[in-house]
């Protein structure tokens, strides 16, 4: 599969479920988890990134993965700042990080796979 429509099916999917049921995308995170409006604020935001990917074709599915790449490095930045901070435990901090950085990768590779090849020299 795509890479950009991989990533775009799994934001819509975590986000729905973040909107619907935001307990179950929290469940584990004692004290720390978010309140139910953050996390189904985080996820209106991942469906609205995946759907917009989704139905774009040429340069603005291009602009898309780019804004999403964005979008995720700024998730790094915030869980890493976050943690040295001690806003939010260790683990939990590298975690998010760790997801978000997942994600921008994939966007990258998904990028990276939609370019034409260079014709070889002469």
């Amino acid at each position: 599969m795509n890479p950009v429509i991989g990533l775009s099916l799994g934001r819509i999917a975590i986000g729905t479920l973040a909107v619907i049921r935001p307990d179950i995308l929290t469940k584990g995170l004692g004290d720390e988890a978010p309140s139910p409006l953050i996390a189904q604020a985080f996820g209106s935001r991942e469906v609205a990134l995946g759907a917009a990917t989704l139905l774009t074709w040429g340069r603005a599915r291009r602009t898309m993965v780019l804004v999403g790449i964005a979008v995720d490095g700024v998730d790094v930045a915030t869980a890493h700042v976050a943690t040295q901070q001690g806003q939010v435990p260790r683990q939990l901090g590298q975690g998010l990080a760790a997801v978000a950085g997942a994600a921008v990768l994939t966007g990258v590779v998904g990028l990276l796979k939609r370019r034409p090849k260079a014709a070889p020299a002469a």
